[in-house]
């Protein structure tokens, strides 16, 4: 599958490094063209602009922080046209509302996944990879308590879904299908909340016990 990446930071090198080693054809575009050509050579892809990403991939991957959103997709966003979207992005801010001493973070934006794909129509878009840092995706370990770690994917076009659902089983992950992308909104919500319990030093996955013993009774 060819996949254009936009952005040379971690994500991009983490999510582009591990397909490329799966033996996809990647392009990595940036504004910085030194740090697209590095970030190339370092995963054996290809470097250019962000619009040659924008064109080259049948999955463009927004590898981007969200205050660069809005002027990238408006430079780029006839190119997206009939293209599936991997929005990975996580609008954090600090909480300022926490006691001092406490690393905490609120949403800067709601919905960003839907933004996204407001600002460039036609495209097909899916929220996915944003609950876990960079660092995860980039390390080998995959399965943990006996389980493989899971993407949860939220799109409404069903081929775009299960072409992301495929590039997360090319790293060795999980995809799970979670719904349309109005639910997106709800994988941001929980990525700053479990992020922040980690930050605190709490093991966000104790809340949530194995499938076996999650039951509820409708009310």
């Amino acid at each position: 599958m060819r996949i254009g990446i936009i952005g040379a930071g971690a994500m991009a090198r983490a999510l582009g490094g591990g397909w490329s080693a799966a033996g996809h054809e990647v392009l990595v575009g940036a504004r910085s063209a030194g740090a697209a050509g590095e970030l190339a050579a370092a995963i054996g892809a290809r470097a250019g602009t962000i619009t040659e990403a924008a064109g080259f991939g049948d999955v463009v991957v927004l590898a981007l922080p969200v205050p660069a959103l809005r002027e990238v997709l408006h430079a780029v966003g006839d190119l997206l046209v009939g293209r599936t979207i991997i929005d990975c992005t996580n609008a954090f801010a600090p909480d300022t509302a926490a006691p001092e001493g406490v690393t905490a973070f609120v949403l800067a934006e709601d919905a960003v996944a839907e933004r996204v794909s407001a600002q460039a129509p036609g495209a097909h878009v899916v929220k996915a990879f944003n609950l876990c840092a960079a660092e995860v995706w980039e390390a080998k370990a995959r399965v943990f308590d006996g389980r493989r770690l899971a993407v949860p994917l939220c799109g409404d076009d069903e081929t775009a879904v299960r072409a992301v659902a495929a590039l997360a089983e090319d790293l060795g992950l999980q995809p799970i299908s979670a719904g349309g992308l109005h639910r997106a909104r709800y994988l941001e919500a929980m990525s700053v909340f479990t992020v922040g319990l980690w930050f605190a030093g709490h093991d966000a996955r104790a809340m949530f016990p194995p499938l076996a013993a999650a039951f509820a009774v409708a009310d």
